[in-house]
Formats: C-alpha cells, sequence, structure tokens
C-alpha cells in the first residue's frame, strides 16, 4: 500500500473478524465529522469518498475533496475534481506490453541515476492476464485448441519472451500465462478480493478492491461490487507508480430493477435491453448504479454481464451493491472463508451493504426495468445498443439489408454456388457462429443453455449449416470442465463448437480465417453475409474484413444461428431445421426452460472447480514454462526486434531536472480542425507499405503481410512514432485539400510526411506546437496519441477544448496544453501554417495560470495572445516540470534510495 493519510476528520476505526484485527476509515465517522447523513450517497461515491479519507494529506488528497463528494447529495451532481487511486492494476496483453516497457526503461534509467534498478517496481500490485492473442485458425474438430496453441505461440514468442521476463523481474506484477482465460473473467472468478487488505509498519487496513484496466470491459468486475473502470496506459501507469488521478465526481444515473426473467429469457437479452435504454438515455461520463427489488433474484453472473458491457451504455461503469448474492459467489468461485466473512463485516460496518433495510439511494437520475418484460433479442448489424427483439430479426434484417447494408432489393434474394463444395451462398447466411468473449461466457447458466440447445438440436438429428464456421472460447477453464462434467461438451463438439482457446478471439476480431471458397463468393459477388458471436461489439469490421451484419446473442442463439444459418430465417415462426425423416424442428421445442438450466448449474458448477483450476493460475502450460527468461535485473534489448524496444524517456536522465523555459522559435506540426480523435493522432489499425512505419518494417526485412498492426507493435517506439499523426484520414490545414499525415515544412515550403518534418525540425533544433479546434483527443484513452506527439517533438498543443483523458495524458508526457481564450481560435488568428510562435511564462508555471502567447507572422506582424495553461494541478506542475510522470517518479525513486 503506498501511503496512509493524515486523517484530519478523525475516521480510523478497528474491526474484528475472527479474532484479526483491521483498520478502516469509517463513512459514518465521515458523515459525522462533515454534518452530513450519508446513507443516502450512491454506494459507488461511497467508494470513491473512502479512497479520499484514506489518502488525505493536505495536498493531492483534501478535507475539502471529502467535503466535495458529501456535498454531491444536495443536486445529484458537481463540478469538482477529486483524486483516486485503484488498489490494483488489471491489463491485456495488447495494452499491458508497452506499460512493462516503460517500466523496464525505468531500470534502465535508475542505473544512469546511479541507483538501484530493483527500486523500480509497481508500487499497486498489477495482473497481466494474456487473453488477446489467441485466434481461431483452426475450429470444428478436436485437436483444434491444441493447434491454435501451437500457432499462438509461434506467431507471439518475441512478445511472450519479453512478458516472461517481467513476470520474473517485478515485485507485485504478475502474469496470467496464454491459455487460461480472459482477464474480465479471471478477474470475477479470482483476482477480485472485494474487500482488499494491506499491511502498513505491523497494522492490517480493510479498505474497497478498486481496479483500474487497461481494457474497456475491466467494468464487469462491478458486478461482484468491485469498483473499477477501462483507462489509458498512460494512467495506468501512473496509478501502478503511486499517482493519484484526477476525475471529475460524476453523476449517478439509478437503474432500478424489478420483477424476475421470464422463460426463455437470458442474461444476454437483459444486457442488450439495458444497453438500448441507456445508451438513448444517454450516460457518456456517468456512473450507473443498479438497485431495487429485481436485484434479489438477480445472479451475479447476470450483474457481471450487465456490468461488461457499460462501455457499450456509455456509461464509466455499472455498479451493483455488496449483498448476499456477492457473498454466495464468493463461496461458488473458493474465496478464502475468512475474505468472505471480512467482506461482510467490512461491508456492513461501512454501510456499503444491500439489505432490505438499505435506504434508496439519491441518484442524478433513475431509469426502471421490470425484468418480467425482457424478451429474447440480438442487437446488430452495426452497433451493441441497436436491439432488435428475436421475433422481428429477419423482418428488420431485410430492411437493413437494401437500405444501410446498400443491397438492391433485385439482388437481395441471389443465391451463389461455392466452388468444390455441394451448397450455395447467399445475402444474410451466417458464416461465423461464435460462442466468445468474457460478456458471456462467464455466465454459467447461458453456457448451459447453449450446451442443452445443442443436446436437444442432435437428438432431434440436427447438424450445423456447412458454411458456418463455429468456435466456443470460454473465459476460464472452469467453463470447459462444468460443460465436460454435464456432458455438454460432447453435445456441442458434436455441433462443431469444439473447444478453439481460451480468450476474446472472435470478440475483438481474431475470428481467423474464413475458407477461402467462402471468400471468393463473397468477395466475387459482393455478398452481405452474417457473423453472430456472444460478445460485447459488433462494430463493422471488426469481426471479420468479409462479413458486414454482425450480431451480438446469447450463447443459446449463437448455437441456433449455426444450426438456421441466415439470419432470414425466422426463428420465432419458422424451422430451424428438419429432422432425419423431415419433419420441422422449431427453436421453441429444443430450447431449454429455465428451471432445467438451474438445475444442470446445479449439479455440475462447483466450488472446488475454482479452487483446483485456480490452484496453479499463474504457472501457465508447457509452451509457456519452455520460455527461456532473457535477462536480469534489466532487461536484455534486441536492437533487431520490430515488437519490443527501448524507448528513448530516460535518455540522458538527470538527477534533478532542468528549469523549466518558455517555448521560443517553434514551428507547427500541424494545423487541425474540431473533433481531432485520438485515433486521427495514433491509429491502431493496418500499416500502410507507403507509410514511414511501413518502410521503416520493409527496411527491417519484415514482409507486408507479417506487417501486423499498430495496436500489435505498441512495444516499439519507431513504429508508434512514425505512426503518429498518420491516419489516412487526417486533414491538415496546413495543405489543404489533401487528406493523411502529411504536412508542410517551414520555411522551405516542401510537403513530407508528418515524421520526416518531424524528424527534419529536430535535426535543425526546432521546437514545434500542433494548434487544433475544439474536442481535441476525443474518443479511446489511446497512451500513444500523447507518447508520440512527445516524441516527435511537440512541445505544446494549442486547442478550443481538449478531451479530459487526452489532456492528463499530455502533461504526463511533459506537452504543454493550451486552450485558447473564448472568441479566439486558428481561424480568427488566420493561422496558415508559416507562423513561428512563443510561449512565455512556462518558466514560473502554476496551476491553471495564464500565459502568452506570441505569433511571429512571416511578414514580420507579431501577434500576442492571452492562453490558458490547462497543467491543472500542484502534481501536474510537478510532473511536467520533470518533463512527465516517468521521469517524476523515476528521480524520487532514485533519491529515495
Amino acid at each position: 500500500m503506498r501511503m496512509i493519510g493524515q486523517d484530519s476528520l478523525n475516521t480510523r476505526r478497528r474491526l474484528a473478524v475472527d479474532g484479526k484485527e483491521y483498520v478502516y476509515f469509517s463513512l459514518p465517522e465521515a458523515g459525522r465529522a462533515l454534518g452530513v447523513d450519508l446513507s443516502r450517497l450512491p454506494m459507488s461515491l461511497k467508494i470513491l469518498l473512502e479512497n479520499v479519507l484514506r489518502f488525505e494529506d493536505g495536498r493531492s488528497y483534501t478535507v475539502e475533496d471529502a467535503r466535495a463528494i458529501a456535498a454531491w447529495l444536495e443536486a445529484g451532481h458537481s463540478e469538482r475534481e477529486v483524486p483516486f487511486r485503484p488498489a490494483r492494476i488489471l491489463m491485456q496483453d495488447f495494452t499491458g506490453v508497452p506499460a512493462v516497457v516503460d517500466l523496464a526503461a525505468m531500470r534502465d534509467g535508475m542505473i544512469r541515476l546511479g541507483g538501484d534498478p530493483q527500486k523500480v517496481n509497481p508500487l499497486v500490485p498489477v495482473d497481466l492476464v494474456i487473453d488477446h492473442s489467441v485466434m481461431v485458425d483452426h475450429f470444428g474438430r478436436p485437436d483444434a485448441f491444441r493447434r491454435n496453441v501451437e500457432v499462438e505461440f509461434a506467431r507471439n514468442r518475441e512478445r511472450y519472451t519479453f512478458l516472461r521476463w517481467g513476470q520474473e523481474s517485478f515485485n507485485r506484477f504478475r502474469v496470467v500465462p496464454p491459455g487460461t482465460g480472459i482477464c474480465h473473467q479471471v478477474n470475477v472468478e479470482y483476482l477480485a478480493q472485494v474487500v482488499w487488505t494491506d499491511e502498513v509498519d505491523g497494522t492490517t487496513y480493510a479498505y474497497p478492491d478498486t481496479c483500474y484496466g487497461t481494457d474497456s470491459h475491466t467494468t464487469m468486475v462491478n458486478g461482484l461490487g468491485v469498483l473499477g473502470w477501462g483507462v489509458g496506459g498512460i494512467e495506468a501507469e501512473a496509478a501502478m507508480l503511486g499517482q493519484p488521478i484526477a476525475m471529475l465526481i460524476p453523476d449517478v444515473v439509478g437503474f432500478r430493477l424489478t420483477g424476475r426473467l421470464p422463460d426463455g429469457a437470458t442474461a444476454t437479452d437483459l444486457v442488450l435491453t439495458v444497453t438500448q435504454m441507456l445508451r438513448k438515455k444517454g450516460v457518456v461520463g456517468k456512473f450507473v448504479e443498479f438497485f431495487g427489488p429485481g436485484l434479489d433474484d438477480l445472479p451475479l453472473a447476470d450483474r457481471a454481464t450487465i456490468a461488461n458491457m457499460a462501455p457499450e451504455y456509455g456509461a464509466t461503469c455499472g455498479f451493483f451493491p455488496i449483498d448476499a448474492a456477492t457473498l454466495r459467489y464468493l463461496e461458488l468461485t473458493g474465496r478464502d472463508a475468512h475474505r468472505i466473512r471480512l467482506v461482510e463485516a467490512y461491508a456492513r460496518a461501512q454501510g456499503l451493504f444491500r439489505d432490505a433495510t438499505t435506504p434508496e439511494p439519491r441518484f442524478s437520475d433513475v431509469l426502471e426495468l421490470d425484468l418480467s418484460t425482457v424478451q429474447p433479442s440480438l442487437a446488430g448489424p452495426k452497433r451493441p445498443q441497436d436491439r432488435v427483439p428475436l421475433v422481428n430479426v429477419a423482418r428488420a434484417f431485410e430492411e437493413e439489408l437494401t437500405k444501410s447494408l446498400g443491397v438492391s432489393p433485385q439482388e437481395a434474394t441471389k443465391r451463389v454456388p461455392v466452388e468444390g463444395t455441394n451448397y450455395e451462398l447467399g445475402h444474410g447466411d451466417v458464416v461465423i457462429a461464435a460462442i466468445t468473449s468474457c460478456t458471456n461466457t462467464s455466465n454459467p447458466s447461458v453456457m448451459i443453455a447453449a450446451g442443452l440447445l445443442a443436446r436437444n438440436a442432435r437428438r432431434r438429428g440436427l447438424t450445423t449449416r456447412p458454411w458456418v464456421k463455429t468456435s466456443l472460447a470460454p473465459g476460464s477453464q472452469v467453463v470447459t470442465e462444468y460443460l465436460e462434467k454435464s456432458g455438454l461438451q460432447a453435445d456441442l463438439d458434436a455441433l462443431g463448437f469444439n473447444l478453439v482457446g481460451y480468450g476474446c478471439t472472435t470478440c475483438i476480431g481474431n475470428s481467423g480465417p474464413l475458407d477461402e471458397r467462402i471468400v471468393e463468393a463473397i468477395e466475387g459477388n459482393k455478398l452481405v453475409v452474417a457473423a453472430v458471436l456472444s460478445g460485447n461489439r459488433n462494430f463493422e469490421g471488426r469481426v471479420h474484413p468479409n462479413v458486414r451484419a454482425n450480431y451480438l446473442a446469447s450463447p443459446p442463439l449463437v448455437v441456433a444461428y449455426a444450426l438456421a444459418g441466415s439470419m432470414r430465417v425466422d426463428l420465432a415462426a419458422d424451422p430451424i431445421g428438419h429432422d432425419p425423416d423431415g419433419k420441422p424442428v422449431f427453436l421453441r421445442e429444443i430450447w431449454p426452460s429455465n428451471a432445467e438450466i438451474a438445475r444442470v448449474v446445479e449439479g455440475n458448477v462447483t466450488r472446488e472447480m475454482f479452487r483446483t483450476r485456480y490452484a496453479d493460475v499463474f504457472k501457465g502450460p508447457p509452451e509457456w514454462q519452455a520460455i527461456a527468461v532473457e535477462g536480469g535485473e534489466t532487461y536484455r534489448w534486441n536492437d533487431a526486434s520490430t515488437y519490443v524496444k527501448n524507448p528513448p524517456y530516460f535518455e540522458g536522465i538527470t538527477p534533478t531536472p532542468a528549469p523549466i523555459a518558455d517555448i521560443v522559435g517553434a514551428r507547427l506540426l500541424a494545423l487541425l480542425g474540431d473533433s481531432i480523435t485520438t485515433d486521427h493522432i495514433s491509429p491502431a489499425g493496418s500499416i500502410r507499405k507507403t507509410s514511414p512505419a511501413g518502410q521503416y518494417l520493409l527496411e527491417r526485412q519484415v514482409r507486408p503481410e507479417d506487417f501486423n498492426s499498430y495496436g500489435a507493435r505498441r512495444g516499439n517506439h519507431e513504429v508508434m512514432m512514425r505512426g503518429t499523426f498518420a491516419n489516412i484520414r487526417l486533414r491538415n490545414e496546413m495543405v489543404p485539400g489533401v487528406e493523411g499525415g502529411v504536412t508542410r515544412h517551414q520555411p522551405s515550403g516542401e510537403v513530407m510526411t508528418i515524421y520526416d518534418a518531424a524528424m527534419r525540425y529536430a535535426a535543425e533544433g526546432v521546437p514545434l506546437v500542433v494548434v487544433a479546434g475544439k474536442e481535441y483527443g476525443t474518443g479511446s484513452s489511446r497512451d500513444w496519441a500523447a507518447k508520440g506527439t512527445r516524441l516527435l517533438g511537440v512541445r505544446a498543443v494549442i486547442a478550443e477544448s481538449f478531451e479530459r483523458i487526452h489532456r492528463s495524458n499530455l502533461v504526463g508526457m511533459g506537452v504543454l496544453p493550451l486552450v485558447f481564450r473564448e472568441g479566439t481560435d486558428r481561424k480568427t488568428l488566420g493561422l496558415v501554417g508559416d507562423e513561428t510562435f512563443d510561449v512565455l511564462g512556462v518558466a514560473d508555471l502554476r496551476p491553471r495560470m495564464e500565459l502568452e502567447l506570441v505569433i511571429r507572422r512571416a511578414d514580420g506582424r507579431v501577434d500576442r495572445v492571452p492562453v490558458l495553461c490547462r497543467v491543472d494541478t500542484a502534481d501536474e506542475v510537478e510532473y511536467f516540470r520533470h518533463g512527465g510522470i516517468l521521469p517524476y517518479v523515476l528521480r524520487g525513486m532514485a533519491k529515495a534510495a
């Protein structure tokens, strides 16, 4: 644990459980000290308040922060930011690799400072789960899992070798190896503790388990009463190194649940209904908190399914309070008995436990859903919030086909033979049916339902259509165990739903290749084919480049559509198929009842399964254990690597930072408009041969087919900085009428790539600035959007407004975010790109101070413009003074050593 605050409000109290004593910071006592009845404060905000109480130091955390959270009750709204530090960090391998690269680089930097590299370690527990790399290369065969594992390790050996070193070298850093499960399911089933404990100077402290994750679906753990959400890499690294992250005290939308799910409706149908309702309501940047009597009959796994999809309904998180269902789930999943008793005792002492006596919280707004009204549904063909009741799916697809999917009515019924087969393919045919994703594979009821549907279909002699690529990728090994124990895995196997791997697979686009003959039919005839998956995202192009219609569905409906083979079959009314005697078989005839599903779950999902499967969770398969660890306390960097490279953040670092200097004589690298996204700044997709990154890879004998993506190469700064501002749709107003990452070098006037211009300016010793419009840095929190900006030599970004997280990321990388005053922008100033810029007053930097921007024109005119410096806090001033958060932390570690 990083620190314990000074406790100005005198809230420190003791709690005894099984004879063991814990110290905690009492929320009821805080309410008394602040003169506020906190009983109706939303549970999620109580956790934010406890965080302030525990770390309160009069500087980063203050009594006024606590008072502001308590005062939220007055209006259900606040404009104040407060700091927050999670108890731990969760990572997946794609986003985790660059974070571990930075830690490894910090160890090299520590040696440059004459310190002990062993001092560089995460200050909070970090778990990295390798789950994003397995692809469905092999499927529909008994050895699919083994074959896919072989391909995965061959494809990712370089990255895995690096992570294997990190697992051995860093304290408080654990790696869950490939083939174990999906990070969010492993989090809910094993990593999460609900109440965290730490020993500091001989005293054991208890506090809420909270979590930042470098994946947006970290929100799944909210179903367990653990407050957590996804963040970008820089925020995660900052939290990992003990730094508080400022956040606006959010609005909290209450979602009241009543009733219980009817027969035939699943947790997936429920979450698609919730997603549609909340998207319509508008909850971006808000917390959603579930409450009401409907929770009494809502299992923990169903809650986790709903919490998982918070990014799809737009909320920061979808939180469920701790209650009896939480305790039952902890028991089922094999948690320690003492921990379970601690969870209940602590939650009750803090007013965080929901039962019949709990006062209804005050919310910013409230929605309500009667669970009995939920219908079987899918969502698609392009967005998670576009829910379609099952009874309307076929008709809705017909409408989409000739509207948003662009097929003419004359072509809509076209079917074409697939060469070398005995079948035809047409619009709406399902070519991918995937039981995948943490969203649903964490839920035994829907997985058992899929198995029972497969069993019933098999008994009626039904088989899946030959053009459907079927796959089963559970989020943990426990799923395989209970499917095998119940005998249902054999039924799924018989329909082609063999185990293909433990990972996200199809849900993140790792669906693997389709049969080349099917691809030829699709591409040659411009067919609109479909995928049905039990995932959380279905954006066009995400699942497979040849699949334009993508539908989210429950696992049993995935099986059903594999049997039907087409979105144009009305599963509510038409036969799903015919038995060997030619008799029609309807979905309603083979759909299992809720009672049958419950009986199979009760008889086959056991506590012992969880305890056994997670007993050696960090050991990994033989392929993982066989990877040789390279290097010792510092990593042995391979200069030839195109995936993992030592970044230059700490080259030439000195024990104390140089004084902050004003920016003088800067040139404009890019002149940009409104709503520039982090994807504009740092694309995550494919790498073009003609791009600077493509040329870099070609020079190193990497074949274009092996380029992979910017996302997969996030551990190599040379690739990523060449990809900064390289989006093919970027429009730089310095080069009118041209799309892509190009700019005009001054004073030569030559047009070149932004990367080449930045390197030329660097050789000339010229600092750079970027000027933009409103909402700069919107979209995903992408750390390389700030890292790449810094590495190109940009000293300041001057915009009309910033997206909150990207602004803090820029500061975290030592880049100055500046905001034009109202009425001033690039257009009123008449900027064209041949100007030079000075930013004066930086040497005396203070939070949110006004600085002077001096614009020197090519014709000799000079404008002096006030700009607001968006370095917002005293901590951020320190980060900036040190050149970024990583140098700041490193110098502190070296000094402490």
